[in-house]
């Protein structure tokens, strides 16, 4: 994710933190610090840090749920509001969805428990309600944030885990797509509702609700996706039409390339057009700053970009993109001569034909398939 560092792994997978999460650590300190000083200050970051390892605990729940079905997770991302679990691919049956989704609040359920044990359920039930005053016990505190991440995570709207467990129930009678487009217009709608009551309650409603608003369009959006490329072919959207760069070529001929067309990615092929790496502008630019323009494009270039048969469908690319982090992905042929690419923005444009078409436009055969007036 953007804007976020790491600051460790733990089984395989890479923590990272939010660049956001400093604003909130200031204003915990800032907040406890009128309140009792230093001493004060000093015990909410403790606090803090105490709800967020619980975060990370919820987050390693998902984690171990997804392993259980073969999906790794490269990374965790810590936002103020919580954490983000990125799967390096969407499980592929409902009830799968549903056991990734229900770990994490089970983790809750369980350091919940284990808190309230410790303490003795009368002592704590009666400081549950009292999260946000410092006054409170540490331990009662923290076992009443655990209690609210179970039902916060548990409303059914996108991007919440209780979303996740609505589409799942929802796919095993309706199709993918149209139960990810009921989850996803609950969070829209959920979005709408905490940034009006942020308006005149708390202000971190409205922060709350624009991501929630985002990420439940996002999801919307990636299972159209799904849906479309399961039935479109490589060959029926790639990229036919590019500049190649030959893999003796130099950064000066690559910027004159550059300026001459409108891409951001180019292949870089041997004389038999063999792929061979890839050069986006941000490399480019990168290296004729650091090395000088007489720097070879082949030192520059990415080679660890995935290559796919043209007759392959959409969805593996997307796959292959998506595990790989990498920008485009090139299509050969049966003797791995470069033949298209897929980028993001050739996606995004199908999406744009299929969304202006309302159905009637097949891709692959450019034209409509409805009956001409």
């Amino acid at each position: 994710m953007a804007w976020s560092f790491r600051i460790g792994t733990i089984a395989g997978t890479a923590i990272r933190v939010h660049v956001t999460f400093a604003l909130l650590l200031i204003w915990i300190w800032l907040t406890h610090y009128r309140i009792g000083g230093t001493v004060a200050a000093m015990e909410g970051i403790a606090f803090i840090v105490a709800v967020f390892v619980c975060v990370v605990l919820h987050e390693f729940g998902h984690i171990a749920a997804a392993r259980r079905f073969g999906i790794k997770t490269p990374d965790i991302t810590l936002l103020p509001i919580g954490g983000v679990a990125r799967l390096e691919r969407m499980p592929e049956e409902p009830g799968q969805e549903f056991m990734i989704a229900i770990a994490g609040p089970l983790v809750n359920v369980a350091i919940a428990g284990v808190l309230v044990a410790i303490l003795g359920s009368y002592t704590v039930m009666g400081q549950l309600a009292d999260v946000e005053d410092p006054q409170s016990g540490f331990l009662a505190r923290l076992a009443g944030v655990n209690v609210f991440l179970v039902l916060f995570n548990m409303i059914p709207a996108f991007p919440m885990d209780g979303g996740r467990v609505l589409r799942a129930a929802l796919a095993s009678r309706l199709s993918w797509s149209r139960a990810t487009q009921i989850a996803a217009t609950i969070g829209q709608g959920l979005a709408f509702v905490f940034g009006f009551a942020g308006l005149f309650y708390n202000p971190l409603l409205i922060f709350i609700a624009i991501f929630v608003y985002l990420a439940a369009t996002a999801e919307a959006q990636n299972a159209q996706i799904r849906e479309v490329s399961s039935s479109v072919m490589i060959a029926d959207v790639m990229i036919t039409e590019f500049a190649t760069l030959d893999r003796s070529a130099t950064i000066d001929e690559a910027i004159d390339t550059l300026l001459a067309t409108t891409q951001r990615e180019f292949p870089v092929v041997d004389l038999a057009g063999h792929f061979e790496g890839l050069l986006t502008r941000d490399d480019m630019i990168r290296t004729l700053k650091e090395k000088g323009a007489a720097t070879p494009v082949v030192a520059a270039m990415r080679r660890d970009v995935p290559t796919i048969h043209h007759r392959k469908r959409l969805e593996e690319s997307l796959r292959l993109m998506q595990e790989s982090h990498s920008p485009a992905v090139a299509v050969v042929d049966g003797s791995n001569r470069l033949v298209g690419l897929m980028t993001h923005e050739t996606i995004g444009e199908m999406m744009m034909v299929r969304a202006a078409a309302a159905g009637r436009f097949r891709f692959g055969h450019l034209r409509q398939t409805g009956s001409r007036g």
